[in-house]
């Protein structure tokens, strides 16, 4: 032994315990040692099966039936990270998405739902993956100079298709719009063709969830009045460790980049500063606990 060797030997070891302790403090990778029930469930199926509505960008199935989209790519990044080697989607309509979760159909929720204080009571929701506000698709020239759900409201031969079960019919019917107003739709191709067809005057959605709107036949209005909305992944309640273990990997993908580069470089929504400061479901829906 040489010299000094053991005072060496006792200062690297101070040293080791004084890093381990930040990372723990700091908030570094914190992976429970045993996986949750359900990332082991997964991983011992080799899939994770989960619901989504045909919603692009966000998420939908290709012509090959591989499901696509925003929400689809941060999916799989999580779950690879897991060791869940590929995801599994089957099409359902928003109004049976809970439901099936709760009839253990699915293992998870990834298809574009929003999060409301309603659904916080029935699900885990993880860190929001988009924040948005809402937005109506009208004709080109936008006829009845709609500005959002205040103007609908007070124009009552005014019709608005909406998703059936979705969040923004809940919030129309409390921002006083009747429901003899509401045209409810199954999806997103159904409420564009409402409007272009002449069956409503508006169709309420996301703001990023119509693609090349103007190619589709109809134009974008931001209602800037609305609450900002966020889209999250959905658990069963019983599954908020694995909903845990989802959140610690989002939040590493904010940290290094990778979902700045989803979220606006290859997808191009224009509200990363907004998304950026959503940690969890309570900051877009503060009744969320």
């Amino acid at each position: 032994m040489t010299c000094g060797s053991g005072r060496f030997n006792r200062r690297r070891d101070v040293l080791v315990g004084l890093v381990a302790s930040l990372v723990a403090v700091c908030g570094g990778p914190a992976f429970p040692q045993t996986p949750p029930a359900l990332v082991q469930s997964m991983k011992q199926a080799g899939t994770a099966k989960v619901a989504i509505a045909a919603t692009p960008p966000y998420a939908y199935l290709a012509a090959s039936g591989e499901p696509q989209g925003y929400l689809i790519e941060v999916s799989n990044e999580i779950l690879k990270s897991l060791g869940v080697p590929k995801l599994q989607a089957l099409m359902t309509t928003w109004d049976a998405m809970i439901p099936g979760l709760q009839a253990k159909q699915y293992d998870f929720l990834p298809g574009g739902m929003n999060v409301t204080a309603a659904r916080c009571q029935v699900v885990a929701f993880t860190v929001p993956v988009t924040a948005q506000q809402d937005a109506l698709y009208v004709k080109p020239g936008n006829p009845k100079k709609l500005e959002g759900y205040a103007s609908v409201a007070q124009t009552p031969g005014v019709q608005v298709a909406v998703l059936a079960g979705s969040s923004q019919e809940n919030f129309a019917l409390k921002r006083q719009i009747s429901p003899g107003q509401l045209v409810r739709v199954p999806d997103i191709q159904a409420g564009i063709a409402a409007v272009t067809g002449g069956r409503a005057d508006a169709f309420i959605v996301g703001q990023f969830s119509v693609t090349e709107p103007g190619k589709k036949g109809v134009e974008v209005v931001v209602d800037k009045t609305s609450a900002p909305v966020g889209i999250a992944l959905a658990f069963r309640k019983e599954d908020a460790a694995t909903r845990d273990a989802f959140d610690a990997r989002i939040n590493a993908m904010k940290a290094d980049g990778t979902l700045r580069k989803l979220y606006a470089d290859k997808y191009g929504f224009s509200t990363w500063d907004l998304l950026a400061k959503t940690n969890k479901a309570s900051d877009i829906a503060p009744e969320c606990n």
